[in-house]
């Protein structure tokens, strides 16, 4: 049983034809439409990913920085 400190990650995505993700999977195996992914974000609900507006005005989902490449979202495999 997770403790109520413990957050979930995104740990897989589905993209759409254009290559834009569209759908995420958590660590605890829910899958979330992009729209419920960015409530969560939010929320604070989801570790390693934050909200961010872009300048057409839409709020988007990207990962933390940290240097990583590997742990980005758009390199997460799909499901």
């Amino acid at each position: 049983m997770a403790r109520s400190n413990e957050r979930e990650t995104f740990v897989a995505v589905r993209k759409n034809g254009d290559g834009d993700i569209t759908a995420f999977r958590t660590s605890s195996g829910r899958d979330l439409d992009y729209e419920q992914a960015l409530q969560e974000v939010q929320a604070g609900a989801i570790a390693g990913a934050n909200a961010f507006k872009g300048r057409d005005g839409e709020t988007y989902i990207r990962g933390d920085a940290d240097g990583d490449p590997t742990n980005n979202l758009d390199a997460l495999p799909p499901f």
